[in-house]
């Protein structure tokens, strides 16, 4: 009780030391306090109007504009949709079948059209899938894609290793391309065009069960262009990431929608030098860290605590072998004294004649990220661990990260939908900066990325089994993005990762 207590005193500081940054403006992202108590002159609104980047251009695969990107929804379609437990609900793909080795699939597509009334048609569809496989954007969800083709009304796709769950990756926008390269049609239920008042989206015909039949759309230039029209009510809606490195700050009154997303915020280790070369002690280190305080209190709720590499939203999370791995000092205390690091007079770990040292590296450019490593490094502390936290910028960390000088890092990574760990956990893989390299666990990420249904959950949960026990990774929380609109404005949103404006056909705006 009496090491719990100190720990808790050690992140109550920490909370006040972030309270102090958003107060005083030192953090980008200030914690937003909605309230319904408004001013006069800020009930006045310009009806519904969303923000976008005209020069940026609209092509919702090879456009990188993100506020763009974020309508790109309104007025394009995927083969699948994802809701918010990621699992791919069929969209402009009506059924499909999948070959016995997992290897081609064939989706029928549902009869629809584009904006300009002219049908969708598998050519068309395969195109588009194969301008994202080349594409900066969706290279690397379709980079095990050997062959996309168009065959009467269906399309084919040919994969060079099998995955069971291919469709979670198609929710790739599908387009008809025309002579203006930045404006392709769509067959979502809004259409681009110019208006007396400017550039607008307009429903298509037969949408009588939108909220809006058409919504204004204001050119916004550099990030403060944004702050500033949100607060000032130009605009009715934004999506952010509120505890990323770049996040903007909002000061007006607002709603907050958040939604769960596929990005891992998780502590890699060093697995070839130093003390975490031990299973034992990195799986200590895995209990010592209180990931519902860091996702509560240090990411300001904007996060989901998890012990497991799969989001607890997702049907495949084990909730089970999830509990088990969660924060308790006793277990951590217990698995570092069975690794006979002993605690000296002096209160420190020690084997032998080495002292267990820890350094932890994080981008100082985050201090949302800083503060969840800095409680961290209280925990470890408490064990009698001696860690030194280095904060540095984003390309220091780079080159620590690849010369391998650190013992533990603190990461951030966006899964694909299908929650494949390959980048993490295979010896090749972009993001193994630890050096890991376990043959069970290559032949388990194989396993799990080919199966599907209940094989695949089962495939997941060996594969999750496995994690707990060598540790190469430990996860910390899915981050969660924020859909902030104007306060009374929207009621029934229900954002996902893809798509904030999901649902809606059930959302009401209020206007003037």
């Amino acid at each position: 009780m009496k090491k719990r207590g100190k720990i808790c005193l050690g992140l109550a500081a920490l909370l006040l030391v972030l309270s102090a940054c958003r107060q005083t403006g030192l953090e980008g992202t200030p914690e937003p306090v909605p309230t319904p108590l408004q001013t006069a002159a800020e009930e006045e609104q310009r009806g519904f109007v969303l923000p976008c980047y005209p020069a940026g251009g609209f092509h919702p695969i090879t456009g990188t504009s993100r506020l763009n990107l974020t309508l790109a929804p309104l007025m394009y379609r995927g083969l699948f949709a994802l809701d918010q437990t990621f699992t791919p609900q069929n969209d402009l793909c009506e059924s499909y079948t999948v070959s016995d080795d997992r290897l081609v699939w064939t989706f029928h597509l549902r009869v629809t059209t584009f904006s300009d009334s002219t049908p969708l048609t598998a050519g068309e569809a395969a195109a588009s899938l194969e301008l994202a496989r080349h594409s900066s954007r969706f290279s690397g969800r379709l980079s095990a894609v050997s062959r996309i083709a168009a065959e009467g009304t269906t399309v084919v796709v040919t994969l060079s290793k099998p995955n069971g769950a291919l469709p979670t990756l198609l929710d790739i926008p599908i387009v008809k391309e025309t002579d203006d390269p930045l404006r392709p049609l769509g067959t979502g239920p809004y259409m681009l065009a110019e208006t007396e008042e400017g550039l607008a989206l307009v429903a298509r015909a037969g949408g009588e069960d939108l909220p809006a039949e058409s919504i204004s759309l204001r050119s916004i230039g550099a990030g403060d262009d944004l702050v500033y029209a949100f607060d000032a009510r130009e605009i009715s809606l934004v999506d952010t990431d509120l505890t990323g490195t770049s996040a903007l700050g909002y000061s007006s009154r607002f709603e907050m929608t958040d939604y769960p997303t596929t990005s891992l915020l998780y502590v890699g280790f060093n697995l070839r030098s130093g003390a975490c070369r031990e299973a034992e002690v990195r799986r200590a280190i895995s209990r010592a860290a209180d990931r519902e305080i860091m996702a509560q209190q240090l990411l300001a709720g904007h996060a989901v605590a998890s012990t497991l590499p799969i989001h607890p939203g997702s049907e495949y999370h084990d909730a089970t072998l999830a509990a088990g791995l969660d924060f308790d000092m006793g277990e951590a205390d217990r698995l570092l004294t069975a690794a006979d690091w002993q605690i000296s007079e002096e209160g420190q770990r020690r084997k032998g004649r080495s002292d267990l040292t820890l350094k932890l590296l994080v981008n100082q450019d985050n201090t949302y990220k800083v503060t969840v490593a800095e409680a961290l490094a209280v925990s470890l502390r408490e064990l009698g661990c001696i860690v030194t936290v280095s904060k540095l910028p984003w390309e220091e960390i780079v080159t620590a990260l690849t010369r391998r000088e650190f013992d533990l890092y603190l990461g951030e990574t966006t899964l694909t939908a299908d929650f494949d760990l390959e980048a993490l956990l295979a010896p090749a893989g972009s993001l193994n900066y630890g050096g890991y390299a376990d043959g069970e666990t290559t032949a388990l990420l194989e396993a799990c990325r080919s199966a599907r249904g209940e094989e695949r959950r089962q495939a997941t949960e060996a594969l999750c089994a496995r994690v707990a026990e060598e540790v190469p990774i430990l996860p910390i929380c899915f981050k969660n993005g924020s859909l902030l609109t104007q306060w009374g404005q929207v009621s029934g949103a229900a954002p996902t990762q893809r798509d904030v404006f999901a649902g809606l056909e059930n959302w009401r705006i209020n206007t003037p």
